[in-house]
């Protein structure tokens, strides 16, 4: 799942290189299909993100430790 979530963030982005290339960006047409292409581009890398994380990979650091309890003898 992850490298159809990583193949399917990649294409929107080749189709923005292919707008940028063709000369179009500067159209409106061109500008909302930027738009959305990053839209569908950050939707699939935010899945990467949240599956790379869930597996321990990325983003997470080492849990917290509990807290000891204090002894009896550091009372009073």
């Amino acid at each position: 799942m992850l490298l159809i979530s990583i193949l399917l963030g990649l294409i929107p982005l080749a189709g923005i290189g292919w707008i940028i290339y063709t000369g179009t960006m500067t159209t409106v047409d061109g500008l909302f299909e930027i738009l959305i292409m990053l839209s569908i581009s950050g939707v699939f890398f935010l899945n990467v993100f949240w599956e790379l994380r869930d597996q321990g990979l990325f983003g997470k650091g080492k849990p917290a430790e509990p807290a000891k309890p204090s002894s009896p003898s550091d009372e009073g």
